[in-house]
This record gives structure tokens, sequence and C-alpha cells, in this order.
């Protein structure tokens, strides 16, 4: 572990400027009361009180994890997995689980809503780094390639209940991404990618994934239908030009661009910052993941290298499949844009995960080695304020409170 005194400042300086971006988005993405939203009795301001809500509760939990060593970190792994697995189980039961869009990924929890889903993939992390760091895991292991597999399947399999297609692929790759990374045999990841294929042919299949497919190879065909959401999304991005039209003048938040505050917000950044302004975004993107990654290559223990390297992917796959539903380069997913989406589940575990970034960043306090003879001098000191001379030392080495001959 590294012996800095300070954490890392660029990291908490580009989160910072995330954040406040991500807020002032918000509001600009949802301060016109559109005709929807005037059904729904929402006012301009509903939206952004509730972000600065969770921003201020993320930054508590971004310091409480900031709190956290990193032993406590690898004591509690195993149970906060349960725990995770415990929320996702919770969506299903009625008057406890929320349903919205033909989906049940979310919890009741006042005074909003939680999507556990988001919690698990912090969980996952947490545990591959754990266990991948054990020196009873070996790498050319077939055993040990099972048992994360085994839990990712577990989660996967109430994700695609939900279902949540979404998180079942970016906890995949996460999980692919850190065994790649610690060194596990690539013919034991390729024979998980082709057991996989059949039930993967199996989702796609699903006509309303079918669809996202179609519309993603070809958008135009039904612009008014299935390819809707995407075609306005590229309007948004080909509206702005170089330097936008202007913060707040978005044209595409007046209902015409669906989820703009939300999964499509990066659309709207590119329509009224324009080219710059998406690229200033993108950038602050990079610059957090090359962070993350310096944090890790600074990591002399393993749990902590592994760990740095998760939370750093973690946040970057998510940024990346984002980025790529917007331009067309990957079909539609339900992911936030994480620190400038509106979305409470994703801002507050990512601030978590950029709260134990900067613990491991600073290091933890080197334990204090403590001299025998010191603690001997010490206990010298005191028996002579008590006796009023100098303490005799008995044929054991012990101090028996006579004075030496």
């Amino acid at each position: 572990m590294v012996n800095d005194c300070h954490h890392d400042r660029w990291l908490l300086v580009i989160t910072s400027v995330l954040v406040v971006f991500g807020t002032i988005m918000i509001y600009s993405s949802t301060s016109v009361v559109t005709p929807l939203f005037a059904k729904r009795n929402i006012t301009p301001f509903y939206y952004f009180k509730r972000h600065v809500f969770t921003v201020l509760t993320g930054a508590l939990c971004m310091y409480l994890s900031y709190r956290t060593g990193v032993e406590t970190l690898k004591k509690i792994t195993p149970y906060l997995l349960v725990f995770s697995f415990v929320l996702l189980i919770l969506v299903f039961l009625p008057k406890i689980g929320v349903s919205a869009g033909g989906a049940r990924r979310w919890i009741r929890l006042w005074p909003s809503t939680f999507q556990p889903s988001e919690l698990a993939k912090l969980s996952m992390v947490l545990f591959l780094s754990w266990y991948i760091s054990m020196p009873s895991f070996k790498t050319d292991s077939f055993s040990s390639f099972v048992i994360p597999v085994a839990v990712m399947g577990t989660f996967q399999l109430v994700f695609l209940k939900q279902p949540d297609f979404g998180a079942a692929m970016s906890l995949c790759l996460l999980t692919v991404a850190m065994l790649l990374l610690s060194g596990t045999r690539v013919r034991y990841l390729m024979l998980l990618g082709v057991l996989l294929v059949p039930l993967l042919i199996k989702l796609l299949m699903e006509p309303y994934r079918f669809r996202r497919i179609l519309a993603f190879l070809d958008p135009w065909k039904d612009p008014q239908g299935s390819g809707f959401q995407l075609v306005q999304s590229f309007i948004a991005l080909g509206s702005g030009g170089l330097t936008g039209i202007g913060l707040g003048e978005s044209k595409q938040k007046l209902s015409f661009l669906p989820e703009s505050h939300t999964d499509f917000i990066f659309s709207l950044v590119g329509e009224e910052l324009g080219f710059v302004g998406a690229l200033i975004l993108v950038c602050l993107f990079l610059f957090l993941f090359l962070r993350g990654i310096s944090i890790a290559h600074r990591m002399k223990d393993p749990f902590g290298y592994y760990l740095a390297s998760g939370l750093t992917m973690m946040i970057a796959l998510q940024s990346l499949i984002n980025f790529s539903v917007t331009e067309g380069l990957v079909p539609t997913k339900g992911l936030p844009l994480p620190f400038v989406s509106y979305g409470g589940s994703s801002l507050l575990v990512n601030m978590v995960a950029v709260g134990i970034l900067l613990r491991l960043s600073k290091g933890d306090e080197p334990k204090k080695v403590v001299d025998k003879t010191e603690v001997l001098i010490e206990k010298k000191k005191a028996l002579m304020a008590v006796y009023g001379r100098r303490p005799g030392i008995n044929r054991y080495g012990r101090m028996d409170g006579r004075e030496n001959s």
C-alpha cells in the first residue's frame, strides 16, 4: 500500500466538476414544464431539488467510504455481497418493489427509490478484488475460475428476471475484465463466451430487444416508432454544431428526446454545448480513468490493485456504453451517464466508488512498530517514579522493583 499522506486531489477535482456539471445539465433539461411533466404535476425545480438532495447524500457516502480502511473493506466484502443480493430479491415483493416501464428494478426507500443492481456491481467488484487477491486463488485452476463465474451467474439470473439486460451485460463484462486482469487463462474465458452464446441469442430474440437491435441497425426505417429515440438523439447531437445552441436553449428536451435528463443527457450536452462541450465531458471521464489506473499501479497490496482497477473500470465501462448508445454505436440500454445523468442509485454508488479510490490513493497509516527496548525504558521510568529508585531486572528479564546492585 502506498504511504502517501494525501489523497489524489485531481480525482476529487474531476469528480466534483462532473457532479456540478451534471447538476447544471439536469436543471437545464427539466426546467421547462412539458405537457408530460404538467400531467404529473412536476414543477421546474422538481428534479433539480431531488438531485441536489442526492448529491449531498452522495457526498456524505463518499466521505464515509473514504474513512473506511482497506482491512475493513476486506472484512465487510462477503456481507455486502449477500446484502446486495437480498436487496435484489426485495424488488419482487409487493409494497417494497417498484415497477416502471415493464421492469421491476427498484425498491422503495424514503424519500425516493433505490436500484439494487447498482450496489450489486460495486459489491461484485469488491468480491472479485478480495477473491482473486487471496493466496488460494490460482490463475490456472478451473475451480478457482468457476467460483466468481457462479456468483456472477447468480446475480445475472435475478437481473434478467427483473428484467435488466443492461446490468447483466455490464456485470459480465466487468467480471471478465477483472478475471483477465488477474491472469486467468484465456481459454477459460473463451469457454465461458462459447457457453454464453446460445443464451445471448435467446435473450436477444425477445421481441422488444429484437426491435431495439433493428432500430440500432437502421433507426431511420421506423423514425416514429422503434427508431424514434435514436433519431432524436442524432438530431440533438447534430444541431449543436461546434459550440452548441446555448445552455438551456435545447429544443429536443421539449418532449422530443425521451429520457433527456437520464440515459440520453449526453445528447443534450451535444445540442446545447456542441462538439466542444461534448469533447470536454469525454476528456473529463478519460482523465478520471487515467487517475484511477494511476492509483491502481501505485498499489503494492494485490487487493488494493484489483479494487482500484475494478472501480475505475466500473465507472469507465458505464460511461463508454452510455456514450456509445447516444451515438448509435451499440443498441439502446438503460444505463445512465455516471455523475451526470439524473439517477440517485447510480450517483450514490459511483460517489462511494470514488471515495474508496481516494482512500486507496491516500494509503492506510503505517502501523507503528514499537521497539521492545523503548517499552522497557518507559516501564523503568514508571517504577522509578513509584519507588524512587532504579528498578532491577530478575533472571527472567522482568522488572521486580528492586534496585540494581
